[in-house]
């Protein structure tokens, strides 16, 4: 009896991938250009200013990344571990959780190591480092090695309990070391440029390694790693500007339904190809934000070099300036500095005296207060 072919891994020639690369081509042109405009930009800035980009964009890499798998972690948390691992010079940094450290030390190890060999050891050590306690959530799960499929085939479902849809089954344990010994093989080798664009090889280790789901879970995660960590051996360097995760975050259900389809179609993943250059190109402008963001940070606190602020208020006006949580009023500014009510509101009273600070228009029953513009 015919097997029946549903899924990529099950076709005839798997994984011998094509792609047509004249409909790529004006993309991928696109693309390599940006990046060389942006990496050609941020070596024109000064070391400090880079520094400040680099952990802009890493924190958001691993906020966004986690945040795809419905996991949120704490900014704070994770710009501090992140600054910590780097050894910058940052103030304010608060105490991380083993987790968010191990997310953090995986996505470094990706991007920053990027020409050490991939390993299936360095993948159980990337695995491992999600998952610190062998537990997702409330389940106990294989750390650190191949799934087993002890409790069933691995598959993707959504829907209700008995109305559950199958949207994708991954290859079967037996033959997962197998599968992914070949795929490492591949991403350890470096044909011409001519023959495989490196950005191209991106997409397609990134729908590759997915597709084999060699992991109990956090294999999307390890899956945007291991694109990320292709994408850093394309830019020639370990210093990171733009986040593909952020972008693909804003991009979920179109992501998840490329990947189904893809995933039911043939061999032929020219239309995953271009939608992760278009996901790609999107993030490349994206930097443009971030490095505004970066220079308006950098230009306020020139403008304020001389100002007189305690340890409080340069924290508080820090966490405005990365991007604060909500509205910011005096009983937050307490909690977070762990200070009294009445000292919050001297600190920022104070603030306000020096046009740091301003009142929110509107307001309501708690007053609310953002950094006044340069």
């Amino acid at each position: 009896m015919r097997r029946i072919e549903i899924y990529l891994y099950q076709k005839k020639d798997w994984p011998s991938f094509t792609w047509k690369q004249e409909e790529l081509a004006f993309t991928l042109g696109k693309v390599r250009h940006l990046q060389g405009k942006i990496m050609g930009k941020m070596e024109a800035l000064g070391f400090h200013l880079r520094e400040e980009a680099i952990l802009e964009t890493l924190t958001l890499d691993v906020l966004k990344s986690s945040e795809i798998e419905g996991e949120l972690l704490s900014p704070e948390q994770v710009r501090s571990s992140i600054a910590r691992h780097l050894g910058m010079d940052i103030s304010g940094l608060v105490r991380s959780d083993r987790n968010v450290d191990g997310v953090v030390e995986m996505m470094l190890d990706a991007t920053q190591q990027n020409e050490k060999r991939l390993s299936a050891e360095r993948l159980y050590n990337w695995h491992a480092s999600l998952f610190p306690t062998g537990r997702s959530g409330m389940y106990k799960i294989a750390v650190g090695k191949w799934r087993n499929d002890a409790t069933g085939p691995m598959q993707v479902i959504s829907g209700a309990m008995g109305k559950e849809k199958v949207h994708f089954e991954a290859p079967p344990a037996k033959i997962v070391g197998i599968e992914m010994g070949q795929f490492i093989k591949w991403f350890n080798t470096n044909p011409p440029r001519r023959k495989l664009d490196p950005v191209l090889k991106a997409g397609i280790a990134h729908l590759w390694y997915v597709t084999i789901h060699p992991f109990d879970d956090g294999n999307g995660r390890i899956a945007r790693a291991i694109a990320d960590m292709q994408l850093a051996r394309a830019d020639g360097s370990t210093q990171r500007f733009y986040s593909m995760s952020a972008q693909i975050r804003l991009e979920r259900k179109k992501y998840y339904d490329i990947l189904e389809k893809t995933q039911q179609g043939t061999l032929d993943i020219t239309n995953w190809l271009q939608w992760f250059l278009n996901c790609l190109m999107s993030s490349l402008h994206a930097t443009e934000n971030t490095l505004s963001k970066v220079l308006y940070k950098v230009s306020f606190w020139e403008k304020h070099k001389n100002t007189s602020l305690n340890t409080r208020q340069k924290l508080m006006v820090n966490k405005l300036l990365d991007g604060f949580d909500g509205k910011l009023t005096s009983s937050k500014w307490a909690k977070i500095t762990k200070c009294s009510p009445d000292t919050a509101l001297r600190d920022m009273q104070d603030l306000i005296n020096k046009d740091i600070l301003q009142k929110e228009d509107g307001g309501g029953r708690s007053t609310s207060y953002i950094v006044v513009s340069n």
